[in-house]
Order: structure tokens, then C-alpha cells, then sequence
């Protein structure tokens, strides 16, 4: 029997929103998954996580190929990492690939949208380094979010890359396994995987990237017409990531076929023409705020309106009071919310479980998310914030922990519910296990933008997305570029 081949897996994943001022440090990861050999491969086991797919996909082919987890370091979306975090993060990598010993592939799980201090294009470095020291012949294979600005230094230090094909991310399991099969295929000969880019410049409007709606729908159609041509290994769009402020900032695509370049470049340059060509319908409908939460008064609930200036899941504060606010002043009280508050969190130690208090909550990471909201509210519950998710949901985890977590109600019908960890909402389990039941709010101010939708499209019968302001709007005339190209649209015209 022959002897087995050696596959080392690694990710590191952060979605760095460069326009919060605040950084990720180390602590971030620490907080998070930092995890190195065999604890990596029993912790991300039974998630959704696109790692998980690469052990999956292992073990069923386990006579041939042996894993070898290296490392997984993932941080909630921020700020920019610091040179220090992604120092250690990089070096450790480094370190622990040399002691893994030869390898015949690598299983890589960067995230795409990843910055740090010293090095804009930070998935491009860390590939570029895992490719020097494993040398030209070791294939690699690399999945992305599809919220990544892809660079041609991460396309150039992998095989091939494939991204998510799912917005909210319901796929990234499955994904994981498509690219560990097609490692395994290039290593026992049967594919030569050969990959074209294509990096537009436009970019595509946060608002518009749902991949199940229009305008993305007929995108991903012409994507699925292209994979039953047989010399096209798989395909992938990147919707990009507007809050990087980096040169890479935008969509673009990749195809990679069975030793074809010509075709490759072909078929990816198809996709980018299409893109082009329809760019206008890929730029938000903005309304006034005032305008979107008038509609909520005569639509049967509940409402998931969603906060698109505190998208949690793209890196804000997740305390915005601005909805909340607007819902009292225009009469909507029967209102739900889910705060980023620790100090609201503290400031209940005290208080008994059908106790009212005075609270001052909300809004206060910074002044772009409102005024913090003050009033008498009675204490419902208070948990320890650990909920689990069974099925697929954007992100990939199962078990997650929001910290503390206290449950209020004002007297008007406004309940919110306050965290000390911030956690985006894509688990209806945040509010069922914590005795929150949406089908018993008008609305549900949710803190994303396409990410939520699978979670709560099954208990709300509307979903509307406001343009409220912060780290995350979804104007990019208000975000104040430094590095990204020019000309690019919607900023100029091309």
C-alpha cells in the first residue's frame, strides 16, 4: 500500500473594516478561534466552517491522505490589524508549517477582505509566504468569502481559489469539500487546475448583494452556465468588500479549468464584461431613514428592518440607536433590538428579574451610531449568552457566546436586548433561547445587511434595509477613500 499524502490545512480569516479607527489586536483572536494542530481539527469539527468541509472531505478519503491542521485564527469583523497581531499570527504559521514537516498540499482558508498596519493586502502576504516555503510544486488550494477584494497576489500563490457561492454564506462547508476534492484530483493527476482573474473596477453596492435576488441572480445564472462547459473545473465571483480602503477594493471573478488558460481567461473575462455592462443596476436605492420606518406603520409584522450603517457583521459597534429612536418618534413602539453594551450589561448586576431600573444605553463606541436612549425599562432576564445553531448560517459556527446578556423593556413596548460580546445576527437561536419571541414584535431591528436574511426570512413577513449611517452605510459617496482606484464605479465612470 502506498504510503499516504500530507495535506496541511490553515486559516486565518478577519473582514477588516479600515474606516473604524479602533484596531483588532491579538486579544481579538484570542477571543475568538486561535487554534493550532489537532485542538484545530476537534474544535472547528461539527461546524459549518469551510475548514470543517476540508477535514470532512478528508476523512472520507482518509486511505489515501492524511490531515495535518496547522492553524485557524479568526477574529469577529473590525478594525484594521495591528502589525503586532498579524506579526505573531503570520510567524506562528510560519513556525508550525516547518514543524508539520514535507507536505504534498495545502488546504488554505484566508478570508479575502483581511488588512493590517503594515500590509494592505494581508491575504496576499500570508499565501505569498506559505507558497516560498512550501516551494513552486506543493499545489495549494484556497477558499474565499466572497466579501473579499481579491489581489493578484493571492491568486498567484494558489492552484486555485474558490469562493462561496451563497450570500447570506450558507455554503462555506461545502465549499471547504469542493476544494479539498479538486486538491485531491490535482494530486493523484487527475486535473491540472489552471485559474484566470478578472478585477473590474466597480464596485458592487453592499445593498445588491444578495446572490438569490436580482441584480445578482442573473450574475450567478451566467456563473452556472459557464460551469457546463467540461474543461471548467469551478468558477467564483467576488462581490467585494467596500469597507477596505485598499487598492484591491471591488469585485472580480475567477474561473479555473483543467490545464486551459486561454479558456480560463475567456470565460473570466465574460463574467467581468457582464458586470460592466449592467454596473448601474448594482448601486443601492437609498431612502431617508424618516421614509423606510413610515413604511413599517401599515405592513403586517413582524418587520425585519435592517440596520445597514451598524452591520455587525462587517465590522460596526452594533450599538446604533438611530432606528430605535426613529420607530418611538414615529409611534412604533412594539419594537425589538439586540445592543453591543456591556456597561448597560454592568449597570444590571444589581437589579432582580422583574425589577425596573433606570438605563442609559446604546451609542456609545462612538458619535456616527445616534444618541444613546435613556428610560425607566423593567428587567425581564438575564443570561449567560451561549446559544447554539444547528443549521447553516452565515459565518460557519455552531456554538456562539454574546457574553452576558440582560433582556429590558420600557413601558412603551421597546425591548432590547443587551450583550457584553458583540455578535451579529445570524441566529435566530440569539433571541428564542433567551425567551425573546420575534413573532411577537411588529419589529425586529436586525444589524446587517444580507447576512441576517436566512435566519430570520422564516418568522418575518417583510424585510426592508434602511440607509442608516456609520462605519457600515451603504452610500460609499460617504466613506472617505485614501487607496483605492481610480477611476473606479460608481465613483467615476469608466
Amino acid at each position: 500500500m502506498s504510503e499516504r499524502k500530507r495535506i496541511g490545512v490553515i486559516g486565518f480569516l478577519h473582514e477588516s473594516n479600515t474606516f473604524i479607527s479602533t484596531p483588532t489586536t491579538y486579544a481579538a483572536f484570542e477571543n475568538d478561534w486561535l487554534l493550532e494542530g489537532p485542538a484545530f481539527q476537534q474544535s472547528i469539527s461539527g461546524t459549518h466552517h469551510e475548514t470543517a468541509g476540508f477535514f470532512a472531505a478528508l476523512k472520507d478519503a482518509e486511505a489515501e491522505f492524511e490531515a495535518v491542521p496547522i492553524m485557524l485564527a479568526r477574529a469577529m469583523p473590525y478594525g484594521t490589524i495591528t502589525a503586532d497581531a498579524y506579526e505573531r499570527i503570520v510567524s506562528r504559521i510560519m513556525t508550525l508549517l516547518k514543524a508539520a514537516g514535507p507536505l504534498d498540499g495545502i488546504l488554505a482558508a484566508p478570508h479575502g477582505a483581511t488588512v493590517s498596519e503594515e500590509h494592505p493586502d494581508a491575504d496576499g502576504y500570508w499565501l505569498s509566504a506559505v507558497r516560498k516555503k512550501i516551494g513552486p510544486r506543493v499545489p495549494m488550494l484556497a477558499t474565499l468569502d466572497p466579501h473579499g477584494n481579491l489581489s493578484p497576489k493571492m491568486a498567484a500563490a494558489c492552484n486555485a481559489m474558490i469562493a462561496y457561492r451563497s450570500n447570506p454564506h450558507l455554503d462555506q462547508f461545502q465549499v471547504g469539500k469542493q476544494a479539498a476534492e479538486l486538491l485531491f484530483a490535482t494530486l493523484r493527476g487527475e486535473a491540472n487546475p489552471t485559474m484566470a482573474i478578472a478585477t473590474p473596477a466597480v464596485a458592487i453596492n453592499i445593498q445588491k448583494q444578495e446572490t438569490t435576488a436580482e441584480p445578482c441572480l442573473p450574475l450567478y445564472q451566467l456563473a452556472n452556465q459557464q460551469l457546463q462547459n467540461e474543461a471548467v473545473l469551478t468558477n467564483s465571483i467576488m462581490l467585494g468588500f467596500p469597507y477596505s480602503d485598499v487598492q484591491e477594493m471591488g469585485a472580480a471573478f475567477m474561473v479555473v479549468t483543467d490545464d486551459d488558460q486561454e479558456q480560463a481567461q475567456k470565460l473570466v473575462d465574460e463574467l467581468a464584461d457582464y458586470l460592466v455592462e449592467h454596473r448601474e443596476e448594482f448601486q443601492a436605492d437609498l431612502e431617508s431613514i424618516e421614509t423606510t420606518v413610515a413604511k413599517c406603520r401599515d405592513l403586517e409584522g413582524p418587520i425585519c428592518l435592517l440596520d445597514m450603517g451598524d452591520n455587525t457583521g462587517g465590522g460596526s459597534p452594533a450599538d446604533s440607536t438611530i432606528l430605535m429612536h426613529e420607530c418611538q418618534r414615529q409611534g412604533l413602539h412594539n419594537t425589538f433590538v439586540c445592543l453591543y453594551d456591556p456597561q448597560a450589561v454592568l449597570d444590571c448586576n444589581d437589579a432582580e428579574v422583574g425589577e425596573e431600573i433606570e438605563l442609559r444605553m446604546g451609542a456609545k463606541t462612538d458619535d456616527l451610531h445616534g444618541e444613546p436612549w435613556q428610560g425607566t425599562v423593567e428587567v425581564l432576564g438575564k443570561y449567560d449568552g451561549l446559544f447554539y445553531e444547528p443549521q447553516p448560517r452565515h459565518g460557519g459556527a455552531t456554538h456562539c457566546d454574546q457574553g452576558t446578556t440582560v433582556v429590558v423593556r420600557h413601558q412603551s413596548g421597546l425591548t432590547m436586548m443587551l450583550t457584553s460580546k458583540r455578535q451579529p445576527p445570524f441566529s435566530i437561536k440569539q433571541l428564542t433561547t433567551f425567551n425573546v419571541d420575534p413573532s411577537e414584535f411588529h419589529i425586529l431591528i436586525t444589524k446587517g445587511v444580507n447576512a441576517p436574511i436566512a435566519a430570520y426570512k422564516p418568522v418575518c413577513r417583510k424585510i426592508i434595509r434602511a440607509n442608516t449611517p456609520g462605519v457600515t452605510t451603504a452610500d460609499m459617496g460617504h466613506l472617505n477613500y485614501q487607496h483605492r482606484r481610480v477611476p473606479m464605479y460608481p465613483f467615476e465612470e469608466i
